[in-house]
């Protein structure tokens, strides 16, 4: 008797520990395209109405201080795959089509976060937009993820026909398809379709869900632009658009939410909500009381909606106001998919603020923005800031002088203090020098 108990506790052990994912959460990262900054209905916009990014934000946290790591899109989503800064990830400024006007190469030499993943015996999906690379040897699933099902190149010329420059970058895996509809229901349906296909597996799952929408050419289906001209009464056409365009995505999201309650994976699955740089302005994008948008190094620029839940982990309608990037998540997401360690990276992880927000913050980082781009308007000089407790310098332009800002005093940046704090200026001149430095080691066009 004595020795069958000890046989079945022996099986019962080997069942327990045979299955140590199921103690470890999914991992859904949602990540949309030059979002502005409060072009979401929870910080109180009223022409907009995001009601499942909302209630990513009721259901978890609401990062007010969170920055992407560039302006523009290829160097913020470096950062987030890496861990580094874009220059340090070798992806300065934007992938392009074409060699001449392309500015980033992915460095060859770092596992990115997919191939972290996998080792930790996780299924990972890329569903959307990749901008990393358009060819051998940095396509998706060359660079760690099981399963590819979107946007190989940067944006679309057209929401339906999926051409970039006459160029089809749509894949499944290394294939190319040809799929019909707009891209963010593709989008939106396929996540469906690949949680739906992972409560049949043991492991848990990352799925990057990476849309396009936003970014212009700003296309919503004509549905969703007359329910927001009907509804908000003498709207600019412009914004109508992309207030549109916004609401459109926030369904799909609402869909992949709703996917993930259907299959019982919701109370394990971490969901991530953020953009990767500031909202584009001429297309009436809402970056709050910030100064600019999309392009500028100015904090309408950088700054983006951060939203994370987690069922029954994370408090609801908790908020942090703790100075993020777009690159921490790295480091974030690897910790609680249960790495002990991992390579040196140039971001925190902030899995402790998730559970236990601390609102007295005193920004002590140092960070670092950097965009480098070709062609007449910047002619392969960067545009740069750095931050320092409350002091920011930028420039803007290469051809323009640098600018020194009190973001505590002055968070809207109308006070150049340049000439007045001679002393931080050069401190924080130096410091931003180094950095410049160190990424000016790292080669950005394949050799």
């Amino acid at each position: 008797m004595e020795n069958r108990i000890l046989l079945l506790f022996f099986f019962f052990s080997i069942f327990i520990f045979a299955q140590p994912e199921k103690n470890r959460p999914n991992i859904l990262l949602i990540v949309s395209d030059d979002q502005g900054y409060h072009d979401v209905s929870y910080y109180g916009t009223r022409d907009i109405i995001t009601p499942n990014i909302d209630e990513i934000r009721k259901s978890g946290i609401r990062f007010d201080e969170f920055y992407a790591n560039s302006p523009v899109c290829s160097p913020t989503r470096a950062s987030l795959m890496t861990g580094l800064y874009p220059d340090h990830a070798g992806v300065p400024g934007v992938i392009r089509t074409h060699p001449n006007n392309n500015w980033g190469y992915l460095r060859e030499d770092i596992s990115i976060l997919p191939s972290k993943l996998n080792e930790l015996d996780y299924n990972t999906a890329l569903i959307g937009k990749w901008h990393l690379g358009l060819n051998s040897p940095n396509t998706p699933n060359e660079r760690g993820f099981d399963f590819f099902h979107g946007w190989l190149g940067d944006m679309m010329d057209d929401y339906w026909k999926h051409l970039r420059h006459g160029i089809n970058y749509m894949r499944i895996n290394e294939n190319i398809i040809e799929p019909v509809g707009h891209a963010t229901d593709l989008f939106s349906d396929w996540s469906v379709d690949y949680i739906k296909s992972q409560q049949k597996t043991d492991k848990p799952f990352f799925l990057y869900l990476a849309y396009n929408a936003p970014h212009f050419p700003v296309q919503p289906p004509k549905e969703y632009l007359d329910k927001v001209i009907n509804r908000e009464k003498g709207i600019d056409i412009t914004r109508a658009n992309l207030v549109a365009f916004i609401e459109h995505m926030d369904y799909g999201i609402g869909k992949v939410i709703k996917s993930l309650k259907e299959t019982k994976q919701y109370n394990n699955t971490i969901i991530i909500f953020t953009s990767d740089n500031g909202g584009h302005n001429p297309s009436k994008a809402n970056n709050g009381p910030l100064r600019d948008g999309k392009q500028s190094v100015y904090e309408g620029g950088l700054k983006v909606p951060t939203v994370i839940c987690w069922k029954g982990k994370i408090k609801e309608n908790s908020i942090s106001n703790k100075t993020l990037m777009s690159m921490d998540l790295f480091s974030t997401i690897l910790e609680i998919a249960g790495s002990k360690s991992h390579a040196k990276t140039d971001g925190i992880s902030f899995v402790d603020e998730l559970f236990n927000p601390n609102n007295d913050h005193i920004n002590k980082r140092t960070l670092y923005f950097t965009r480098r781009e070709g062609g007449t308007r910047y002619g392969g000089k960067t545009i740069n800031a750095l931050r320092k407790g409350k002091w920011k310098l930028i420039q803007n332009s290469p051809y323009e002088s640098y600018e020194l800002y009190n973001l505590i005093d002055d968070p809207l940046e109308k006070n150049n203090l340049i000439e007045i704090e001679t002393a931080v200026y050069k401190e924080l001149n130096s410091l931003l020098m180094n950095r410049i430095q160190i990424g000016g080691k790292i080669p950005w066009q394949k050799k």
